[in-house]
């Protein structure tokens, strides 16, 4: 893989606008209509979201630092028993003060200089990707741009992981929104993507190019034989918690890699190196584009709605991509890169399966 590609304009957050909730709904509990019912209720079924005294959910509220620290705590099987806290407006009979002293401890929540939680206070987009990063230890990293997040932004860092491990996307015009307060809903579906890669699927741009990470691809592989495409966890860098990415197998050996993809284009690179672009949006045939490092190495988009045969399926809806060297590839939405035909005409590799 070659260098860094950055896009133009990345956007990291959730990706849907969440509609206001009257109160007779937020009496009722968790309706299904809500964009979110479904990570909702894969936490509450695992105990990590128990809802109020009443029974609701209230996913629309803002989620507090408390209430953080509390699902937090339920997810990685925390000591949650109230106790005596290193913060002094968190008292030991504060019902999140066992919760709020572990997740202090173990790195994942912090105070502020004056000695103070803030447990009532509302949790912000910035400062819920840095949450996600201690917490789930994301150590891949996809640099963007983000209009509203500079390089230089303590969160910016935190947010690229949370893209990288396909837990965040953003908004499309280009924003993040740092300091807007995160509802309870959203917390609950950035946990729920960072456990389960179901979850993950959704968070993707309309008209993805990403795979179903909850599918096996298999490919034939020019001289190779068959490879063998799984989303899986894998061994974290330094002993830290494991990470999902893309494996491939090829006989016995193995190796990881991410798909990346913004409002501005698709990409694939190894987790702790670098990025090849292999698509730019929008999608328009003529539309050139650096891959990699070498400047002089442009690709160019040939042809949409392309017929293309492979062992799997013939696709009509491909997107054909010509290289510097005469090669061509193809890309379907939904199943990233389908075929690839060298300059010389040889099959480099094909879609053989999906199950």
């Amino acid at each position: 893989m070659k260098n860094i590609v950055k896009f133009a304009v990345i956007v990291l957050s959730l990706s849907l606008i969440f509609p206001s909730v009257n109160a007779a709904q937020a009496a009722a509990g968790l309706q299904k209509s809500h964009p979110f019912y479904e990570e909702i209720t894969y936490l509450k079924d695992d105990g990590v979201v128990t809802g109020y005294p009443d029974g609701s959910i209230r996913p629309d509220r803002v989620v507090t630092r408390a209430e953080a620290a509390v699902m937090i705590g339920r997810v990685k099987g925390l000591d949650t028993e109230k106790r005596a806290t290193p913060f002094s407006d968190v008292p030991a009979g504060n019902y999140a003060s066992g919760s709020i002293a572990e997740a202090a401890e173990a790195g994942y929540l912090i105070g502020y200089k004056n000695g103070t939680y803030r447990p009532d206070q509302p949790v912000s987009r910035g400062d819920m990707a840095l949450i996600m990063e201690r917490v789930f230890d994301l150590n891949f990293i996809f640099f963007h741009d983000i209009k509203d997040v500079p390089d230089t932004a303590y969160y910016y860092e935190a947010i690229s992981r949370l893209v990288a491990a396909n837990i965040a996307i953003g908004y499309p015009d280009g924003t993040f929104r740092p300091k807007l307060e995160v509802t309870r809903g959203q917390f609950s579906a950035f946990l729920a993507r960072a456990l389960e890669p179901e979850f993950k699927n959704r968070a993707a741009i309309a008209d993805s190019y990403k795979r179903d990470k909850t599918k096996t691809y298999t490919y034939l592989r020019y001289g190779r034989g068959e490879s063998v495409d799984r989303y899986v966890k894998v061994p974290g860098t330094d002993g830290g918690e494991g990470q999902f990415v893309w494996e491939t197998q090829i006989g016995e050996e193995r190796y990881p890699e991410q798909e990346y993809e913004t409002y501005d284009g698709f990409a694939i690179g190894y987790p702790y190196a670098e990025h090849n672009t292999h698509l730019v949006y929008p999608v328009r045939v003529g539309k050139t584009f650096i891959a990699g490092s070498n400047p002089d190495a442009v690709s160019t988009i040939t042809g949409v709605n392309q017929t293309v045969e492979t062992d799997y399926r013939t696709f009509t809806d491909a997107v054909e991509i010509t290289t510097d060297d005469g090669g061509k590839y193809y890309m379907v939405e939904g199943f990233a890169v389908v075929k690839w035909v060298r300059g010389d005409g040889t099959v480099y590799s094909e879609l053989k399966n999906v199950e």
